[in-house]
């Protein structure tokens, strides 16, 4: 029995509408939907017709990935956010940390960051929602330390992470499940991205699978979402749901 809650990720179909998408999601088994603010969803309008659309089709929507960069962006933009997320009834926002890794960042950089973050989180909590950095290189999300350095300086209850493999360390994964768990939010998977790994393909075809064990072993409550396939095909985003249905 599938112990997983799944999901996708829009931006897996950028070339598919709103409707298609959703669709493609039926077909799959997947119940979530994590809509994208670069092509699906940009505008009040756009959050209603997913909401509508995925109410008619049992399908429930987890979250806006917002692609609003902490640290960086005008935050007078983020009140809109959090409003399209709040229509589409998603509980969480992702955004990213800057455009550089943590080891880059400057004292009055890391001050900005924090101070940004702390309006990001007091606007989203007033629309009761997370606040969900992407777990990723070139951001002050790219390693374990920073995220929780970060987790602990911020102190907010509404700001949590994604977990997501780069595919680099085994090791180094497993650590960071084990000590950010707490506060994981969402995980995106891609086993495109790790056949396009060699070293660790032809070592570990099973690398991706071991994790997502690692997740159930700690009762992970959280949606586990395809982002990015196999040539963007649905026939790949199949065969990726099976393999995720094997848990």
């Amino acid at each position: 029995m599938n112990s997983l809650k799944l999901g996708v990720a829009s931006v897996t179909f950028r070339s598919k509408t709103i409707s298609e998408v959703i669709e493609i999601a039926k077909k799959s088994g997947v119940t979530y939907i994590e809509w994208g603010s670069d092509v699906h969803v940009k505008t009040e309008e756009d959050a209603k017709t997913a909401r509508q659309l995925c109410d008619e089709n049992n399908i429930k929507i987890s979250s806006y990935g917002s692609y609003f960069r902490a640290g960086l962006h005008d935050t007078g933009s983020w009140e809109q956010i959090c409003k399209n997320a709040q229509i589409m009834g998603a509980e969480s926002i992702r955004i990213w940390l800057g455009d550089k890794d943590r080891e880059k960042f400057m004292a009055d950089e890391y001050n900005k960051l924090l101070k940004d973050l702390s309006y990001l989180c007091d606007v989203a909590e007033k629309y009761n929602l997370l606040v969900c950095p992407e777990c990723h290189d070139n951001t002050f999300n790219n390693n374990t330390l920073s995220i929780i350095r970060l987790k602990n300086d911020l102190n907010k209850d509404n700001f949590r992470t994604y977990f997501q493999s780069r595919y680099f360390r085994f090791d180094y994964d497993i650590d960071r499940i084990e000590k950010t768990f707490n506060f994981i939010e969402n995980v995106h998977v891609s086993y495109r991205d790790l056949a396009r790994e060699q070293r660790f393909r032809k070592k570990d075809k099973k690398y991706l699978d071991k994790l997502i064990n690692k997740l159930i072993e700690m009762n992970f409550d959280g949606i586990v979402m395809v982002e990015f396939t196999k040539g963007d095909k649905e026939k790949s985003f199949m065969k990726d749901v099976e393999k995720l249905r094997q848990f």
